[in-house]
Formats: structure tokens, sequence, C-alpha cells
């Protein structure tokens, strides 16, 4: 028997129950796990109130990341074997995996071997914060030197990944955060510059910042009418991206400024690169690399233990954290 988190209605962090299920067989294409960690993301949130980006079929489990050791792979199953040491990368619905368990069971191409400098619960925060912004700022605005990207909400996992991300590149990164008290915070973790959006004009530092030519990406997750001042903060023929809806309230665009601007906005997730293969794999290679070379590193808020798990969720609502959440096993 393996407790698995599941949910039978949409709701608050008090919907979540553990249910004991039998551990079930992997079947073609397969991979059973011994999960020891968990990472938690806002789309697990976003999933259990049914307002993701695909609607939630009960009773549902949930679970994009997860670390752990391998105890049985199905036919067919030819890179893993029990005993080995893997990952879960995000590129499955929740309808049909989930990683919020004790045992799970997962298909293949969503497995990576498990980094050996990492722990499993460093190993478990990585994966859906690096590759998210890997897919925007290199894979798509290939970001390099002399290029500026600015990084709304830049204390979430894919926020300081985002940073990261854009100083391996070569390009200079630009945190955007509400609360003075992360200015430090963020500076430390790689920001080469940070504008507290409460008590400075994000448009007129940015364009200070870059010598009046703004940037050239923004990579958001929050949205709602603020989102015309970071079209704004651009340069010619910028590009704005949109990977989240923290704010509720409708995203306003400011038409003939982007227009006259030539300005991209390109909704982003992490399927365009995970659910690819080739991509994937070009993804997971990168990550690897930055990760093996000091330039990426896992940054971890807070760890709960799985017995915890309602309790993580409701601190994943405060927004307060700075970075990953970790559910250990």
């Amino acid at each position: 028997m393996s407790r698995t988190v599941r949910f039978a209605e949409a709701g608050g962090p008090e919907v979540l129950k553990f249910v004991d299920e039998s551990v079930r067989a992997p079947g073609p294409g397969e991979v059973r796990i011994t999960v020891k960690a968990i990472g938690l993301n806002r789309a697990e949130s976003m999933w259990r109130t049914d307002q993701y980006i695909e609607p939630v079929r009960f009773p549902a489990g949930l679970g994009y990341e997860a670390a752990g050791i391998v105890d049985a792979v199905g036919e067919g199953v030819a890179d893993f074997a029990a005993g080995d040491e893997v990952n879960v990368i995000p590129s499955f619905s929740m309808n049909q995996y989930f990683t919020y368990g004790e045992s799970i069971v997962v298909p293949d191409y969503a497995v990576v071997r498990h980094p050996e400098s990492l722990s499993f619960a460093e190993a478990a925060s990585v994966w859906m914060m690096f590759v998210t912004a890997y897919g925007a700022l290199i894979e798509d605005a290939k970001v390099g030197a002399g290029d500026y990207v600015v990084v709304p909400a830049a204390s979430s996992s894919v926020g300081l990944a985002a940073i990261q991300i854009a100083n391996y590149a070569g390009a200079t990164s630009i945190a955007l955060t509400r609360h003075a008290g992360k200015k430090q915070q963020l500076l430390d973790a790689g920001a080469a510059h940070v504008v507290v959006t409460d008590e400075t004009d994000l448009v007129d530092e940015i364009m200070r910042i870059t010598g009046g030519k703004g940037a050239r990406v923004a990579f958001d997750p929050v949205g709602g009418p603020n989102f015309a001042k970071l079209i704004s903060a651009l340069s010619f023929q910028g590009i704005a991206f949109l990977y989240g809806a923290l704010d509720e309230r409708a995203t306003t665009l400011p038409v003939l400024e982007m227009i006259a601007k030539v300005i991209s906005v390109k909704a982003h997730n992490i399927w365009l690169t995970s659910g690819d293969p080739e991509r994937r794999k070009a993804a997971v290679e990168y990550v690897l690399k930055g990760l093996e070379s000091g330039a990426l590193k896992p940054v971890i808020d807070r760890t709960f233990t799985f017995e915890e798990m309602v309790d993580a969720h409701r601190y994943l609502e405060t927004n307060g954290q700075f970075g990953k959440i970790v559910v250990t096993v």
C-alpha cells in the first residue's frame, strides 16, 4: 500500500486528503518510483481549485515534480532499472499522472537521471523552475550579452531560475519585487539590478538602468493591469512573455505603444519544451551543465514533511516564499 494525496472537489488546502492505495505495476513505457521528495508549484494550487489550464477530473491526484528511486519498470523501458536514482520532469497532464504519493507511476519520458551533486530535496526543486525559464529565455528569445531581462515576481522559484539563466547566458537581469525586504536577498541571489515597485516607478527605473533603451525581454507570471508598464519598459522589438496569472484582474495591453515599438507578447508554458522529445533533451542537458558548473543552483525556501502537505499548500498560497517549497517523504 502507498499513501497518496487526492482531492474529490475543488477548494482550499483542506480538500487534500491522504488515501491508502494499492501500489500498481507500471504499464508499458512507465516507471514506478519510491518518492523521497516532492517539489511544489503554483500550478498545483491552481489545479486544486480547478482554475488551471485544463479542467480537473475528480477524484484527482496532483503534482508535477519528484525525486526518488526506481523500484520497477514497465515493458519497453530500456533507460532505467530498479535502484536508479531519478527525478520527474513536468511533461504530463495531472489527469493522467501525479507525484504526490509515497509510490508513483509516471511515463518514462518524464524521468531523468538524478544529478549527483544534488540531494533529493534539491533535485525535486529544479526542473519546473529551470526548464520553464530556459524555454522562454534561451530556446525562444535567445538572450545573450547586451540583453536586459526583466523578471517580475523575482523571488518565486521560476523568477530566481530566470535570474540565474539570464546571468548564465551573459544577459543582465533586472528583478522586480514589491517588498524592499527582499531586495538584498535578490541581489545575493544574482540579480544585477533590483527594482522595488512599491517604492519606485518601474518604467523610469528600467529606462535608467538600460540607458533609455528599455529591456529586450520581460518574463512575467503576474499579468493584470500593471502588465502595460512592462510593455512601456521594453525596447524596440522587445518581447514580453506571460507564463502565469497571479493577478486575477484583467491584463491590459497598450496597443498603440505595442504597434509603435513592434512589441511581441507571447504566452508561455513548460510544455513547449518538455512536451517535445528533442527540446526536452536539450533543456535537460542545458540545466545539467549549469548545475555541474555551479551557474544554476536550487533555491529552497522551506521544507515540509509529507504529513504536512496541507500546511505546505497553505504556505504556498501566502506568496511569501523566496524560492521553492519542497515536501520530503
